[in-house]
């Protein structure tokens, strides 16, 4: 949850250099790297292009508290939290039933009879 809100607040800037139709740099964190190639101020065909998107995040957070929730709401909730809490509370059992309690005793060997052997 906190990395969301890190990501929703945060901006950044890409920048994008092109030299013709090939893009040849992309950088988030800095400057984009040019392609160096001489252009004259004048020539009106220059073929390099910088592209920049500026991805602007949000300054306020919204801060809810439980005074803005309606009555509904709140019946809700503490439904939920008092379900929540039965469901996962132990049961103790006041007698143990099974404690010493021994298997029958078996007439045949079903093993030898249906020639089922572990190796």
């Amino acid at each position: 949850m906190a990395f969301l809100v890190l990501l929703s607040t945060m901006s950044f800037t890409v920048e994008k250099h092109y030299c013709g139709d090939f893009l040849v740099d992309v950088s988030i964190i800095g400057n984009a790297d040019s392609c160096d190639m001489k252009m004259d101020l004048s020539d009106s065909n220059n073929c390099c292009k910088d592209e920049i998107y500026h991805i602007e995040g949000q300054d306020k957070l919204q801060k809810n508290s439980t005074d803005d929730l309606s009555l509904n709401q709140q019946k809700i909730i503490i439904a939920l939290v008092i379900s929540y809490q039965t469901i996962f509370v132990d049961v103790d059992l006041e007698k143990e039933f099974y404690k010493d309690f021994s298997p029958p005793d078996i007439l045949q060997d079903y093993q030898v009879l249906y020639q089922s052997f572990l190796i």
